[in-house]
Order: structure tokens, then C-alpha cells, then sequence
């Protein structure tokens, strides 16, 4: 059995089921070429038959992308695998994941099928899914609540009809470490032909034992364990995949023998990116890269720190390419000079994209004193535009105080025409959001608004995040600049363009996977 331990990140897939977290196909292709620079195995682009715009994204990040194995998911039917190949004809390595549940619980609710009907479809599905690829992984869904016999025959079949990894996801958090790791065992002992097999896990988080899960699964003879940056993913998330990763990079005395292809020092550039993208902050306590994993508030650990770094440090921050906060560039840094701190930090822009980000860092550097680091990630980010937006913030200009009634004068480039509108509100914000409401004719609801600096210091960039819903549908929008109302325009009107991407790519609704 091989000791190198698989990374499949299913970010693309799993992870856009996050409510809010739903990427277009610029975002889709950003957050790929980064998991190719961060080194997983395999890529799980998305769901191609579930809509059009996951189809486009699968096929566009397969005609692009060279390295990692692009994968996509289709449950059994014959449309699903065909629609899935379809998608992948451009990749250079490709796998079919093919799936259905196997728990009895999934067969009598949702399936309504036997279990020798569901036998029948794996044997199909996978046979088919290998017409068209070597590379076959088949899940059981929903298999910690299965029955361990029937399991047995469910992967038997799937490595007879030609499956090289076979799937044990816990679909619903519903495992504990322990149980897992004996499942784990149980079905490599019991299945035929599982020493010809890469064994797989895919782990839930909703009693928080996803990564302990994966680690104990790992322990047991798993060699592949799915994942996502910053463990988004339906309901409570997804193994995070970063915790993974340093969890077998920092104990290689409990781990020992196996090794990743993580470049670990990708991993706080993935996070940040991610998050940028989807506008959905990590916790400032999360582990690995959160805000607060490397920060020491009490003295005693304050001292023992600044003694040497090991006394309350398991890990350093350059381990995972973290930088400290520290004066990077400044007003007089010409182009080049900026494009190799995007190159340190692991931050990507060409053409159009760097010249807008360029000009943003000089208006801010004229702005503010001190430019860090977290700075220039949130310029790049903001300044990640993209041809697909129908409409831009152009202008906006606010009157208020506690002698004025709020009001908002807002310029947007709509479809390429400027219009403008004045408008009031309670509050600045209020004003701002009624404006750009009226010029994008949405008829969305406002459901949160945050506001955060960006670093340390009164002349802190602010960046807003905004959460709004139309039709059932929820996404977030993100905004940064030096002043907070500007920010909270931009946020708006990027979650808006959202909206209006899902109105275009006619998503249809399909069950979403494992």
C-alpha cells in the first residue's frame, strides 16, 4: 500500500454548495490555478450535469489546467456520466466520480430503490464511467450509516466493473473516530481486490469531528482524504483541508512514513484567496488561518514567545506562508516592484487586472502611511473584476450627519451606460443601498452587513461584507476600499452581479452530491 496520502479538493464542488459561496466561472478558474500551485492531487471541479455553469466551468478548467487530475461528479444515471466525460474531454488526466447511497435510510426516503437495484446501477454506472476514463472513483453515499455487508458489495462490484478508488464518505457528520478508523479496516480486510484500490474518505463536519475523522481514517489505511480550503461545504462544512495538512506535517512521529504533495507554504494564499472570492471570512480563532492562530495575548506567552518561538508555537507562520504584518511598498514603488510582492505573496494578476489593482495600491498608498501586507491582498482581490458583471460602481457621493437627513448620490455603469440616482435612507448605508437597489431594479433583501478592517490602525482599509436573498437564493458580495461607505457600495454591488450570474447560467436544481 502506497504511503502517500492523496489530497482531493472538492472546494469547486462540495465547497460551492456552501449557502452564499456560489463562484462564477472566473472565480471558478482563480481558486483552480491556486490549488494547482498549493500541489493537490486531484481537483473536483463540480457537478457538470447539475446546471450549464458547472458544465463550462468543469470543461474550462480542463481545457486549461495541467497537473493535478480534474475530476467530476455524476450520480449514476447514464446521463450524468456521459455529461461528466463530456465535460472532462479536454483534461489531461481525468477521473469519472460516480455515486449513489447505499444506506438503507437513503434507499427507502430518497431512491425508493432495493439494494440489489442499487447494485445493479453501481456495476453500470462505473462500467460506463470506464468506457470513457482509466480513472474511476465510485462513493457510497451515506456510507457510515450503511450496512458494513451490504458496503462490501456495493465496492466489490465497483472494483469488478473497473473503480481504482472507492469512496467512504460520512455524509452527514454522523461518525466518530474510532468507529471510522474500524470501518476503514473492515472494508479493505473484507473487500476483494482492495489491495488494487485506493481507499477514500470524505468527511462532514457536523459534530465537528471531520478532520479526526479523516486523520483516524488515514491511521486505518485510507491513502486519499477529500477536503476543502477552509473546510466550506454543505451545512457545518467539509474536512479542512488545511488542518489536515499540518496536523501530518507537524507530528510526522504519529504519521509516520507518509507524505503529501501539499506545498504547504500555498496554504494561507489559498485561504485568503477563497475568501476574497466568496467574501465568507474564516473565524479569527480557526485553526491554521484564522486571524488568531499565531497572535499571543497573555504575558506569559508573550514572554515564552519572544524566548523562542517553539515554547507555544507548533508550527511557524512561514510554514504555511504566512507574513507579518509589515511595511511591504510604498507611494514611490513603481510596477515592478509590486509585481514581485504579488509574487511573494503568492497573488496572481495580468494584464487589465494588474493595471487596476496597480492604480488601487497608489491611490492607497497616497492615502495611508504604512501599506501591509493584507493590504495588497485585499487591492488584488478587490480589483479582480470580471467581464461578467452587468453592473460597476462608478461614482458615489454621500451627505449626512446628525443636523441632515442621509442621502446617497450613486453613479453605476449599467451594461456599459452610466446612470446615476439620488436617494435617502436612515442611515448613510441605508441611503447608499436604496440607490444601487433602484439602478439594478433588484428586488433582493439585505440579510446581514459586517464591516471589518482590513489591518491595524485609524487609516485601515475597510472591507464589507454583505449577505442578500432573492427568490431563496442567498450570496454574499464583498467590497474593500479606505473609506467604509465605498466599500459598502462595492460590497452591494458585487453581490447583485451574483445574483444576476445565477439568472443567466438557468441553474437547474439537482441533487448536489455527497
Amino acid at each position: 500500500m502506497s504511503e502517500t496520502v492523496r489530497v482531493f479538493d472538492t472546494t469547486l464542488r462540495d465547497g460551492e454548495q456552501s449557502p452564499g459561496c456560489s463562484m462564477n466561472l472566473k472565480e471558478k478558474l482563480t481558486v483552480a490555478r491556486q490549488l494547482q500551485r498549493l500541489g493537490v492531487d486531484v481537483i473536483e471541479a463540480g457537478f457538470p450535469i447539475a446546471s450549464q455553469g458547472d458544465f463550462e466551468a468543469v470543461r474550462k478548467i480542463a481545457q486549461e489546467l495541467r497537473g493535478p487530475i480534474l475530476c467530476g461528479l455524476a450520480r449514476t444515471p447514464a446521463a450524468d456520466v456521459e455529461r461528466a466525460a463530456e465535460a472532462l474531454e479536454s483534461a489531461e488526466k481525468a477521473r469519472i466520480h460516480t455515486f449513489i447511497a447505499t444506506s438503507d435510510i437513503h434507499l427507502e426516503h430518497k431512491l425508493r430503490m432495493s439494494r440489489g437495484q442499487v447494485i445493479d446501477e453501481i456495476g453500470r454506472a462505473v462500467s460506463q464511467a470506464r468506457t470513457y476514463t482509466e480513472d474511476v472513483e465510485f462513493s457510497a453515499e451515506d456510507a457510515t450509516r450503511s450496512d458494513r455487508e451490504y458496503l462490501v458489495q456495493a465496492f466489490s462490484v465497483a472494483l469488478e466493473a473497473g473503480a481504482s478508488t472507492v469512496n467512504v464518505p460520512d455524509t452527514v457528520g454522523y461518525t466518530t473516530p474510532g468507529e471510522y478508523a474500524d470501518l476503514i479496516r473492515y472494508l479493505i480486510d473484507q473487500v476483494p481486490g482492495s489491495d488494487k484500490a485506493v481507499f477514500s474518505v470524505h468527511c462532514h463536519n457536523d459534530l465537528g469531528l471531520a478532520v479526526a475523522n479523516s486523520l483516524a481514517a488515514v491511521g486505518a489505511g485510507a491513502r486519499q482524504v477529500e477536503c476543502t480550503v477552509n473546510g466550506i461545504g454543505e451545512r457545518a462544512g467539509n474536512t479542512s483541508l488545511e488542518e489536515l495538512v499540518m496536523a501530518i506535517n507537524t507530528r510526522p512521529d504519529v504519521y509516520s512514513g507518509l507524505t503529501l504533495g501539499i506545498n504547504a507554504q500555498e496554504i494561507y494564499s489559498s485561504s485568503r484567496l477563497l475568501s476574497s472570492v466568496t467574501g465568507v471570512q474564516v473565524q479569527p480563532n480557526k485553526a491554521i488561518v484564522g486571524d488568531n492562530a499565531f497572535a499571543h495575548e497573555a504575558g506569559i506567552h508573550q514572554d515564552g514567545v519572544l524566548k523562542a518561538p517553539i515554547t507555544y508555537e507548533i508550527m511557524t507562520p512561514a510554514s504555511i506562508g504566512r507574513a507579518s504584518n509589515e511595511l511591504v511598498l510604498g507611494k514611490h514603488s513603481g510596477r515592478h516592484a509590486f509585481r514581485d510582492r504579488l509574487d511573494e505573496l503568492g497573488l496572481h494578476a495580468e494584464g487589465d487586472e494588474f493595471e487596476r489593482a496597480f492604480k488601487r495600491f497608489k491611490d492607497l498608498a497616497d492615502a495611508k502611511k504604512v501599506i501591509y501586507n493584507e493590504d495588497i491582498e485585499a487591492i488584488v482581490a478587490d480589483s479582480s473584476t470580471t467581464t461578467e458583471d452587468r453592473f460597476e460602481l462608478l461614482e458615489l457621493t454621500i451627505t449626512s450627519g446628525n443636523a441632515t437627513a442621509p442621502k446617497a448620490t450613486v453613479s453605476l455603469a449599467v451594461d456599459g451606460d452610466g446612470k446615476s440616482t439620488v436617494a435617502s435612507g436612515v442611515g448613510p448605508v441605508d441611503a447608499i443601498f436604496r440607490a444601487i437597489a433602484d439602478l439594478t431594479e433588484t428586488s433582493s433583501d439585505l440579510i446581514r452587513y459586517q464591516v471589518h478592517a482590513v489591518t491595524a490602525g485609524l487609516d485601515a482599509q475597510g472591507e464589507v461584507t454583505v449577505t442578500i436573498e432573492e427568490a431563496g437564493r442567498r450570496v454574499i458580495g464583498n467590497g474593500v476600499h479606505e473609506d467604509v461607505m465605498v466599500a459598502s457600495g462595492k460590497a452591494y454591488v458585487n453581490a447583485i452581479n451574483k445574483l444576476e450570474w445565477h439568472r443567466r447560467r438557468h441553474e437547474v436544481d439537482e441533487p448536489r452530491g455527497i
